[in-house]
C-alpha cells in the first residue's frame, strides 16, 4: 500500500485537529469526511478539498475506496461504529476513552480479532516526548521499584462549562493519568478509591480525585479538576511526580516553555500536543496518527498502545466513577 486513503468520522473541534495532520502527511489522503450537520461537512470538505462527504457514516464505511478511518465522535457512539468499521474490514484509529463501559470494550476488541482491519486507540500522552523520556528511564531502571504516583490534569472552568455536560474529569482526563501509571508500572490495578465534588450542577462533578493500589505494590493518586479559574494561563495543567525506590522523576507537561501577555490575557499555548508549525499541525497528536498509518502502510503490528491495555483504563475509571457514587472501595479481579 503506497497511499492511505483515511476517513474521519466526526469533525468537531477535535476531528477538525484530526483532518488537520492527516492532510499533510504525505503518504496519506484524506478521503472522506462524515458527519450529521450539512454545513460543517461543506466547510470541512471545502477547507481540506475532501472528495467525499457522508452524513450517514455507514455509507461512508460501505465505501470500498476506504481504507482506514478515524473515529473522532462522543464516547456513547464508539461502540457501535468500531464495532461496524471492523466489521466492514476498515483499519481504525479510535480515540480515548475506548469505549464506555469495559463490556462494550471487549465488543470492540472481540470485532477487531475477527477482522482484517488493526486496532488503535488514540492515547496521545503514549506519544508525548515527556512521557516518552520517563517512561525510558523507568524501563532503565533509573528511579528504581514505582513506589509512588500523583498526576495532576486540571482545566480552566471555561473549558469545564463546554465537556462536563458530554463526559466527567475522571473518565474524560483521568484515563490519560491511569493509563500511564499502568503502562509505567506495567502492573495491574487492584482496587481503586475516588471522590468526585459537584459545584456548578453540569451533569458531571467539577472534579474528581482517585486512588489507585497496584498488585505491584504501588500506589497511584490522580486529580482531574474542571473549574480552575477562567484567567488561569495553562490550557491544560498536567503534571506527574513518579517515586522509586532508588530516586524520582517529575514531569511537568503543562509547561508549554513560552508564556505571552497580551492586551487580552496571559497564556501558554500549547507547544505539545497540537501545535502549528510553519501551516501544519504537529507534536504529538501527528506523531501519533503518523504511527498509525505507518503501521497499516507497512503492515507491521501496533504496539505502542494495544486494545487490551486501552480496555485496562477503561476499568479502572470506570471502577473509580463506582467508588465515587458508593463511597466505597472497589476492587478489582
Amino acid at each position: 500500500m503506497r497511499t492511505l486513503r483515511l476517513g474521519i468520522i466526526g469533525i468537531g473541534f477535535f476531528g477538525e485537529k484530526h483532518a488537520e495532520v492527516v492532510s499533510s502527511l504525505p503518504q496519506v489522503e484524506l478521503a472522506a469526511v462524515s458527519t450529521r450537520r450539512p454545513e460543517r461537512l461543506r466547510e470541512i470538505a471545502a477547507r481540506f478539498k475532501v472528495p467525499k462527504t457522508y452524513t450517514d457514516y455507514r455509507d461512508l464505511l460501505a465505501d470500498p475506496d476506504i481504507d482506514a478511518v478515524s473515529i473522532v465522535t462522543h464516547i456513547d457512539q464508539h461502540t457501535e461504529m468500531a464495532v461496524a468499521a471492523l466489521a466492514a474490514g476498515k483499519h481504525v484509529f479510535l480515540e480515548k476513552p475506548m469505549a464506555d463501559t469495559v463490556e462494550h470494550c471487549r465488543a470492540i476488541i472481540a470485532a477487531a480479532d475477527a477482522s482484517a482491519g488493526k486496532l488503535m486507540i488514540g492515547h496521545i500522552c503514549r506519544f508525548d516526548q515527556r512521557v516518552v523520556t520517563a517512561v525510558q528511564a523507568i524501563r532503565a531502571g533509573k528511579i528504581g521499584r514505582i513506589v509512588s504516583m500523583h498526576a495532576t490534569r486540571n482545566l480552566p472552568v471555561t473549558i469545564g462549562r463546554q465537556v462536563l455536560d458530554k463526559i466527567s474529569p475522571i473518565s474524560g482526563d483521568g484515563i490519560h493519568d491511569t493509563d500511564l501509571m499502568l503502562w509505567m508500572t506495567q502492573s495491574a490495578i487492584t482496587s481503586v478509591y475516588a471522590k468526585t465534588v459537584m459545584v456548578h450542577h453540569h451533569r458531571h462533578p467539577d472534579l474528581g480525585w482517585c486512588m489507585y493500589e497496584f498488585a505491584s505494590g504501588a500506589v497511584g493518586v490522580f486529580e482531574s479538576i474542571w473549574m480552575l479559574p477562567a484567567n488561569t494561563p495553562f490550557q491544560i495543567d498536567a503534571r506527574m511526580e513518579i517515586i522509586g525506590t532508588e530516586g524520582a522523576i517529575y514531569i511537568n507537561a503543562g509547561n508549554s516553555g513560552i508564556q505571552i501577555n497580551d492586551a487580552e490575557s496571559f497564556y501558554q499555548p500549547d507547544t505539545m500536543y497540537w501545535p502549528e508549525l510553519y501551516g501544519k499541525r504537529t507534536g504529538a497528536l501527528r506523531y501519533e496518527l503518523e504511527y498509525f498509518a505507518d503501521c497499516i502502510i507497512h503492515d507491521r503490528p501496533i504496539e505502542v498502545i494495544t486494545p487490551k491495555e486501552s480496555m485496562a483504563a477503561v476499568q479502572a475509571v470506570s471502577a473509580a466513577e463506582e467508588s465515587a457514587k458508593s463511597g466505597r472501595v472497589v476492587t478489582l479481579a
